[in-house]
């Protein structure tokens, strides 16, 4: 039977955010907005928190992600950085189905230990 799958822009952030946990260096995720970090201050966490996904208005089908993470003392931006982007436009791609027009990273903390 034809049918077609729909990844919604909630389950893409889920997605995201749990490969970029598996990024050596990313020791956590922050929350993206005032409305997440209330959330936090009470308790509640989401799978996709730390991560906003938009539809690229250039590019139609595709998605901007902006990333909020907390790294590790002595890991290196640059290069972390660019394997974040790297592993999450494969992860899209190849378990989403869904490309990635641009990935920003945004640092928000680092932790020692």
């Amino acid at each position: 039977m034809p049918g077609r799958v729909v990844l919604t822009e909630a389950a893409l952030a889920s997605l995201l955010a749990l490969v970029a946990h598996e990024v050596p260096g990313v020791v956590g995720m922050a929350p993206a907005s005032l409305k997440d970090q209330v959330g936090r201050i009470l308790r509640r966490q989401e799978a996709g928190e730390g991560v906003v996904v938009r539809p690229d208005p250039q590019s139609p089908g595709r998605y901007q992600v902006d990333l909020y993470v907390v790294l590790a003392y002595g890991t290196r931006v640059p290069a972390l950085a660019e394997a974040l982007g790297e592993r999450l436009a494969y992860a899209a791609r190849h378990l989403g189905g869904v490309e990635l027009s641009q990935v920003r990273v945004h640092v928000v903390g680092v932790r020692c230990g």
